[in-house]
């Protein structure tokens, strides 16, 4: 018998105004897995192998989205944000959460932001995944949300 085990993610990025209301929003988006993200973070972490690693921290930049081949986010903002894990003992999916706050400043100027990627840690490191979505305008007073599920099948 043979069985097949498929990944997908998909994420949805919300800017928010200072006062809560919606400003942006993406609509959720299929992501790329890159090839050291499935080899460093799913084969050796299920191997136990030295290295591995696991997602941290979100990051979101003015680039292009990750290739394959890829290791960074192009046009990173300075600043990523710890992203929260949750799933349940019945989901195939794990979901991440992440707030890229106003009052941490990570952007110190108006800028614009266009792609999203998962790392393991809070500066520099290895992407596990990514993509791009509409370019958005994010200013210093505004918020961004990011939800991010990586879903097996």
């Amino acid at each position: 018998m043979q069985e097949t085990i498929g990944i997908r993610g998909m994420y949805r990025v919300h800017i928010r105004n200072d006062d809560g209301s919606l400003a942006g929003d993406s609509g959720w988006q299929e992501n790329t897995v890159v090839n050291l993200g499935f080899n460093q973070y799913l084969v050796s972490t299920l191997g136990a192998i030295a290295g591995s690693k696991q997602i941290s921290h979100a990051a979101l930049g003015s680039g292009t989205a990750p290739g394959v081949t890829a290791t960074t986010l192009e046009g990173e903002v300075e600043v990523r944000a710890a992203v929260t894990a949750a799933t349940s003992s019945t989901s195939k999916t794990l979901q991440l959460t992440a707030t890229f706050a106003s009052a941490a400043s990570f952007v110190t100027n108006t800028q614009n932001i266009s792609n999203i990627g998962l790392f393991n840690t809070s500066a520099s490191g290895t992407v596990f995944a990514g993509n791009t979505y509409a370019s958005s305008s994010c200013a210093t007073n505004q918020a961004v949300e990011t939800t991010y599920q990586i879903i097996f099948a």
